[in-house]
């Protein structure tokens, strides 16, 4: 599975008023964890890749946790990789079975999240603590031969938000706050 994903820096208000005109269908309103993971046996930033567990607590329903892998960048167009995820039953749990085999934790990061169904993608305003206001447009196809077209459809749905693909930061969160330029 192949995690196709494009992100702006962005004002919420005028992006939600511009979903709100389009149709599009509010999905639901999190709050997020995420603890990412350094490995004993290769340095994840050299290699681009990152394992974190994710805490979600959605405003209607019950928390969960995630464990998740995200492959290196697939392509330079987008923030497209590889992700491999499954629901965990405990979150502190996993973390303690990580941190027993020599998996430190790295960093946390924290956000609220509102999403958005809109042309067969997610819209995803993201407040992010200690960066600000970020919108990502993303979907998940097969295999790799599907990533161009997913990416061009998403660049047309940041268009159609007043939103401009070029502005595009492949850097993730993770990234932005530890000052990296790509994580």
């Amino acid at each position: 599975m192949y995690e196709v994903e494009v992100k702006v820096r962005a004002d919420h208000a005028t992006v939600r008023e511009r979903l709100a005109e389009r149709g599009a269908e509010k999905v639901n309103a999190v709050e997020q964890e995420d603890t990412y993971y350094d490995a004993p046996h290769r340095e994840f930033v050299e290699t681009d890749e990152a394992l974190r567990i994710r805490r979600e607590s959605p405003a209607d329903a019950d928390s969960f946790a995630e464990l998740t892998y995200k492959g290196p960048l697939v392509e330079t167009e987008s923030k497209t990789r590889r992700e491999v995820e499954t629901e965990v039953a405990e979150g502190e749990a996993a973390g303690d079975i990580l941190s027993a085999l020599g998996f430190d934790p790295a960093a946390t990061v924290r956000k609220e999240r509102e999403r958005f169904a809109f042309d067969g993608y997610t819209v995803t305003l993201d407040t992010v603590e200690g960066l600000g206001e970020f919108v990502e447009v993303e979907t998940e196809v097969e295999d790799e031969a599907s990533v161009e077209a997913a990416r061009e459809a998403a660049f047309e749905v940041l268009s159609d938000l007043g939103l401009d693909p070029d502005d595009q930061i492949r850097t993730s969160y993770l990234g932005l706050l530890l000052g990296d330029e790509e994580v």
